[in-house]
């Protein structure tokens, strides 16, 4: 069968590929929950989840650097990828001898589109029907903040950088009812200073737990730069991941957002 992938590339694939290698975690865990079990044969160090097969399956290298040669030996007849977690030359790479498909993930609409996609590459689409249910049904009890605040969402330390607008995470702050701080620069993801983050005040700061781990310690540094914003620590899986891990992150953005809103909003 020939598919075009979201980055508007048409790639020939077997109608039920047996050898497929995900390079993208959210993406392995999206193809353990299809129901893929041995038919994926290989993933990155990165891949935690499930755990299980972080601990039985054939690691290929990280989501920057794949090992092309253990690609090689595994022999695939499809590999899953995307634009933003894999290197180009290492896909260049990969394209020339395996059918290489690329997601290209900023919005939720896309999400919802690559899950739909690889459920029919893969011959499972009603197990990703199933999902697309689920995260619809989801995100359909989530209650965005009533008045719209600013923040800024930090994913490394140092250098510092934010997220920007043009990114899957950005979308999700929109749905929490949060405006990004720093959504109007162009670079994805943006390298800021202390002075930056003050002159943008945001009314919120929110520090990832990946890539970079973020923990308590980093709070006060912080605290200091924005003396009147709160500083709060999220779990970046469910901020960024855009796989079947988007069923368990409305739940998640509604207990933080409950912390986050003042007893008179939360009246209304």
């Amino acid at each position: 069968m020939r598919s075009t992938d979201q980055m508007h590339r048409t790639i020939a694939v077997l109608t039920l590929p047996q050898r497929i290698i995900s390079l993208v975690p959210s993406q392995t865990e999206l193809l353990h929950d299809l129901g893929l079990g041995e038919r994926v044969v290989g993933i990155t160090k990165f891949c935690i989840h499930p755990e299980e097969w972080f601990r039985t399956k054939t690691r290929v290298g990280g989501t920057k650097k794949v090992d092309i040669e253990k690609v090689r030996a595994l022999k695939p007849d499809l590999i899953i990828g995307n634009k933003e977690e894999n290197e180009r030359a290492d896909i260049e790479a990969l394209e020339k001898e395996f059918p290489v498909w690329m997601s290209d993930v900023k919005h939720l609409r896309d999400a919802v589109n690559m899950i739909a996609e690889v459920g029919n590459l893969t011959g499972t689409l009603p197990a990703a029907n199933d999902i697309l249910q689920k995260i619809a049904d989801a995100f359909g009890t989530l209650k965005p903040l009533p008045d719209f605040r600013t923040a800024a969402y930090f994913i490394w330390k140092d250098p510092m950088m934010v997220a920007g607008g043009d990114t899957f995470i950005s979308d999700m702050l929109s749905r929490c009812g949060l405006i990004n701080a720093f959504a109007d620069r162009t670079e994805r993801y943006v390298e800021i200073g202390p002075a930056e983050l003050a002159a943008a005040d945001p009314d919120m700061i929110l520090l990832s737990s990946e890539p970079f781990p973020f923990s308590e310690k980093h709070i006060p540094e912080f605290n200091m730069i924005c003396p009147g914003s709160p500083v709060r620590l999220v779990d970046g899986e469910l901020f960024s991941w855009y796989g079947s891990r988007l069923v368990q992150a409305p739940a998640y953005f509604s207990t933080l957002l409950a912390g986050l809103v003042p007893p008179d909003l939360a009246a209304r």
